[in-house]
């Protein structure tokens, strides 16, 4: 009996080295950067993914984990499905959190939007189509998000949120893009 299992161990033992060797193989770069621009651009394509709600995501060989908040549970599965169908993923972990529905931050979006979007200073913001500024409303709790192009910027929609009426708290969380 003995002979037989180390019979068996010895033929099993260079298939498992190489199943090994196999799971440690290294991702070609190449192909992390490809799936990361095509998770992005899927993003972006979706046609209800809007300025209330935030993505973000992670790419980690051939599994991408997707991270932030939005208002609709079906923009969550919508995600989740247009990532799994991207060339090379092999697990999607959709980590996304629906927001609560509440009458009262939908009215904070949309004062907080015209504040914001609608200030002189910060109108050209407004102007591509995905907007650079995110608003992120739970609960009365405001978190800005995105990419602005100065700190004056980042400042000012600071401002601008905190001076919405109804606004229990405002996170900023604006980034300044860097000069070229």
């Amino acid at each position: 009996m003995k002979r037989r299992l180390i019979a068996v161990l010895i033929f099993l033992a260079p298939w498992s080295v190489l199943v090994a060797a196999q799971a440690q193989k290294a991702v070609p770069e190449r192909a992390v950067e490809r799936i990361r621009r095509e998770v992005r651009h899927e993003i972006l394509m979706l046609p209800f993914f809007g300025v209330f709600d935030n993505i973000s995501y992670k790419v980690e060989g051939y599994n991408v984990t997707l991270t932030g908040q939005v208002t609709r549970p079906t923009l969550k599965s919508d995600i989740g499905n247009v990532v799994k169908r991207i060339e090379g993923v092999e697990k999607v972990d959709n980590q996304i959190e629906v927001l609560p529905t509440s009458t009262m931050d939908d009215q904070l979006r949309l004062a907080l939007y015209r504040a914001i979007y609608g200030y002189p200073a910060l109108e050209r913001y407004a102007m591509p189509v995905i907007r650079p500024i995110r608003i992120i409303v739970k609960n009365g709790n405001v978190t800005l998000e995105g990419v602005v192009d100065n700190e004056g910027d980042k400042n000012l929609a600071n401002l601008r949120a905190n001076g919405v009426s109804g606004v229990f708290s405002v996170t900023n969380h604006l980034e300044v893009a860097k000069s070229k």
